[in-house]
C-alpha cells in the first residue's frame, strides 16, 4: 500500500463521502467511549489510510477534492455524533455495557481482514510489529483493569484541558489506542463529556451566556488540543507508512487485534466499597454519594446463556457490518 496517493484506486467521489460519513459518525461513537479506539472504527469503515493521508495533505496546504470530501465527511460526521450523542452513549455503555462491547468487538474483528490485505504480503517486520503493537494493547488493557487512572470529576484547567485534547485526539488516530481511555487517565472524561452535553443543552435552551463560557472555557481548549493532535499523529505516520510500510501496518495490526482484550463484554459496574481507592482517591461517605454509575469500577460476571447468544449475534452483526463497509473500499473494477 503506497500511504501517499488519497484516491489511488479512483473510488468515486459519492462512495467516498459515504464511507467518511459511516466512518465520521462510528469514530465520533468510539471517542465517546473509554476502550474503544477511533482509528479502529476509522480501519473498520476501510477510510483510515485515506484520512491519514488527507489531513497530512491538507496540513501541509495541498489540497484535492477527494481530501476535501473526506475531512469534512469524517469530521462532519464525528462533531454531529460526539455533540447528539454524549449523554446517551455513556449512558448505554454504563447500563448496558455487555450489549455496547459486544458490538464494538464485532466492529473491531471486522476491520482485521483489512489491515491485513493492505499488510500482505507480511514479511518478518511485520510480524514483529503485530507482537509488539498486541503487546501495547494488552498492557494497556491490564492498567485498565487495575484502575489506575486518574480522577473523573472536579474542574480542569485550560492547560489540562489542552493536554487532555492534544492526548485525545492522538490516541483517537492510532487503531486501537482509545482516546477516552487517555482521558480517563488525565482525569478528564466525565469533564468533558458533561461539558459536551451542557452545552448541547445551552445551544437548545437559547442561552448563549452559558454557550460561550463553555465554549471558551472548555470547547476550545480541548479543540486546539485535537486538531494539533491529529495534525502532528497524522504526518508522522504518513511518514511511518511510506518509510517503514510493513513494520507500521503490523504494528496497527497489533494494535487493531489487541483491541478486544479490553473488550470482553461480561462485565459490569459495582458499587465501590469504603475506602476504596477509585482513580487515585480514597472512597469516604460522602465521595460515594458523588460519584456517578461510570465511575464505579468494573467486575466480570457469570453470563446466562441468553447473554452469550446475544453476544455473539451482535459481534457477528458488527463483523457483518464491517464487512459491508468494506465492499465500498473497492474499485469498480474489484467489485
Amino acid at each position: 500500500m503506497n500511504a501517499t496517493p488519497v484516491n489511488e484506486n479512483r473510488v468515486p467521489l459519492m462512495s467516498l463521502i459515504l464511507r467518511g460519513l459511516i466512518g465520521g459518525i462510528l469514530m465520533g461513537l468510539a471517542n465517546l467511549v473509554p476502550g474503544i479506539s477511533g482509528g479502529t472504527m476509522l480501519l473498520a469503515a476501510g477510510i483510515y489510510p485515506l484520512f491519514i493521508t488527507a489531513i497530512a495533505e491538507a496540513s501541509t496546504l495541498k489540497f484535492r477534492l477527494e481530501s476535501l470530501a473526506i475531512l469534512g465527511s469524517v469530521v462532519a460526521a464525528a462533531m454531529v455524533a460526539i455533540l447528539l450523542l454524549a449523554g446517551p452513549v455513556k449512558e448505554l455503555v454504563v447500563d448496558h455495557r455487555w450489549i455496547m462491547y459486544s458490538l464494538f468487538i464485532g466492529l473491531t474483528l471486522g476491520g482485521i481482514p483489512l489491515v491485513w490485505k493492505m499488510a500482505k504480503p507480511a514479511t518478518r517486520a511485520t510480524w514483529g510489529g503485530l507482537v509488539a503493537g498486541f503487546i501495547a494493547m494488552a498492557v494497556l488493557a491490564l492498567l485498565q483493569q487495575m484502575g489506575m487512572t486518574g480522577s473523573g470529576t472536579g474542574t480542569a484547567s485550560v492547560v489540562l484541558l489542552f493536554l487532555a485534547g492534544l492526548a485525545g485526539a492522538s490516541a483517537m488516530i492510532l487503531p486501537g489506542v482509545s482516546g477516552g481511555y487517555l482521558l480517563l487517565v488525565l482525569g478528564q472524561y466525565v469533564v468533558i463529556l458533561g461539558a459536551i452535553d451542557r452545552f448541547k443543552d445551552a445551544l437548545q435552551g437559547g442561552d448563549f451566556a452559558a454557550v460561550i463560557h463553555i465554549g471558551l472555557t472548555v470547547i476550545l481548549p480541548v479543540g486546539l488540543g485535537v486538531v494539533i493532535g491529529i495534525v502532528a499523529v497524522s504526518n508522522l505516520l504518513k511518514y511511518l507508512l511510506r518509510r517503514f510500510e510493513k513494520a507500521t501496518l503490523g504494528v496497527l495490526l497489533g494494535l487493531l487485534v489487541g483491541a478486544v482484550v479490553g473488550l470482553w463484554p461480561f462485565q459490569q459496574g459495582r458499587i465501590p466499597e469504603i475506602g476504596e481507592m477509585i482513580k487515585g482517591q480514597p472512597v469516604t461517605a460522602e465521595r460515594l454519594t458523588e460519584l456517578d454509575p461510570d465511575d464505579y469500577p468494573t467486575e466480570y460476571f457469570h453470563p446466562t446463556g441468553g447473554q452469550v447468544g446475544g453476544a455473539i449475534g451482535l459481534i457477528l452483526a458488527g463483523f457483518l457490518a464491517t464487512t459491508v463497509l468494506a465492499r465500498l473500499d473497492r474499485s469498480p473494477e474489484q467489485a
